[in-house]
């Protein structure tokens, strides 16, 4: 299978590309900045475009059998636009390059709803931050949902909730269900991004992922963030 795999050089998109490597897949690896890409390897080819460029992702979406968007940017009080407009450039190149399989990762902090095991404190902090710091990014992720759903395309939207590290991966929860918790662990996003590529039978479908063994809890988490910033 050949995958463009846009957003490569996010810690997600470099977990994607090397278990879609690792299976022996071919990976086109586009990101902005492609001498910080780290991988390299058979079956691997780095392009160098910006999604937001029109121009630059028409090629890269040629003769592919699926695409996968990992963008992300991080929370900030100005006006955020790469997610829905670097999504409609992408579908629109699928469109003319006759592409059919998108997945496009999005976030269950967008759309908050019932989840469960949820803690108090994940219900206080959560409205707060899609709210303030993440409001900006949140309704981008929204505008891209709405893009990918008006498409036409074999999409599926990916919602995970908080990232966070895990060395392999588990056993997750993923589907048409509530979300279970508060994190994804993005080794368990990378996997299931690579099985969607590989199989069409939820085209069309919002899916959740929820990684329920080895996770932070949310204090742990914020501080994490803290000392990442």
């Amino acid at each position: 299978m050949k995958i463009a795999l846009f957003g490569a050089n996010g810690q997600t998109g470099r977990l994607a590309t090397t278990l879609a490597l690792n299976a022996g897949h071919d990976v086109l690896a586009v990101t902005r900045r492609p001498k910080e890409f780290p991988l390299s390897g058979p079956g691997l080819t780095v392009v160098e475009a910006d999604v937001r460029d029109a121009s630059a992702v028409t090629p890269v979406v040629t003769a592919v059998d699926a695409v996968v968007s990992t963008l992300g940017v991080t929370f900030t009080r100005e006006q955020v636009d790469t997610y829905s407009v670097g999504t409609a450039n992408i579908v629109a190149a699928m469109k003319a390059a006759g592409a059919r399989r998108l997945i496009v990762v999005s976030s269950t902090a967008a759309y908050p709803t019932r989840r469960t095991g949820s803690t108090l404190a994940l219900r206080l902090v959560e409205p707060i931050i899609t709210r303030t710091i993440g409001k900006t990014v949140y309704d981008d992720v929204r505008r891209m949902e709405d893009a990918v759903r008006g498409s036409g395309l074999d999409w599926t939207i990916v919602r995970p909730s908080g990232l966070f590290d895990l060395p392999a991966p588990t056993d997750y929860v993923r589907g048409v269900v509530d979300p279970v918790g508060a994190f994804t662990a993005r080794i368990d996003l990378a996997d299931y991004l690579l099985s969607l590529a590989a199989d069409s039978t939820t085209a069309r479908q919002t899916v959740i992922i929820s990684t329920t063994e080895g996770t932070p809890t949310l204090w742990q988490m914020i501080r994490r963030e803290a000392a990442a910033s």
